[in-house]
């Protein structure tokens, strides 16, 4: 991995961006005096966060939470549950026919998990993306949140769209391109904006914008 990239690990990581951002943009900290404290949102890594970022794709919070206590509920989180399970049982517990055949590309695709811990970001992004089913938005909020990387940004993601457009007084939501340009005033913090963005969404919006 880079030496230049920074692992957020703790809160106190998470309170060193956020101080960063408050002290580079003061939109940014108009809009963390109403959120308040940002959270660490680290998660694990490996098969099961990846199969849970692809539940969560397209759907509502609260319908992923759903579909994934179920699959929990029936131990068909590992990847060897996924190929011995039929497509009748995967589509009980609420998984689209594409996401079936999402779950079993990644399940065949073998990722040495390990590896990726120690792979710079654009690496770890590229490596996801070749799985059918992984798209950048996955493939970013799993070197986010899975592998704690400080400076990585999900630039797709309909809410981080939605709150930048309140929170910079848009005329519209910003496009995946036009928020990654945006973005590039956040580094080396730019999963602690993301963070910001989303605590900022359920302010605005009064609804969470990711699991």
């Amino acid at each position: 991995m880079a030496q230049s990239e920074r692992i957020i690990e703790t809160p106190d990581c998470v309170a060193e961006g956020a101080d960063w951002l408050a002290g580079h943009c003061p939109r940014m900290s108009h809009a963390m005096t109403l959120t308040g404290p940002l959270p660490l949102r680290r998660k694990p890594d490996g098969f099961a966060e990846l199969l849970s970022a692809i539940v969560s794709q397209q759907v509502s919070v609260a319908s992923a939470n759903a579909i994934w206590g179920r699959l929990k509920a029936a131990k068909l989180t590992g990847p060897r549950r996924i190929l011995w399970a039929g497509e009748d049982d995967l589509r009980a517990v609420g998984l689209s026919r594409q996401k079936i055949r999402y779950a079993r590309a990644l399940a065949e695709a073998r990722i040495d998990y390990d590896a990726l811990r120690d792979a710079p970001s654009d690496e770890v992004i590229a490596t996801l993306v070749e799985v059918p089913g992984i798209g950048a938005w996955t493939a970013e909020i799993y070197a986010m949140f899975s592998l704690g990387r400080a400076d990585v940004f999900a630039p797709g993601d309909l809410a981080l769209q939605e709150a930048a457009k309140v929170l910079y007084d848009l005329p519209e939501r910003p496009r995946e391109k036009e928020l990654r340009q945006m973005a590039e005033d956040w580094s080396p913090w730019r999963s602690v904006a993301a963070r910001v963005l989303w605590a900022y969404y359920r302010v605005a919006k009064d609804r969470e914008g990711i699991r």
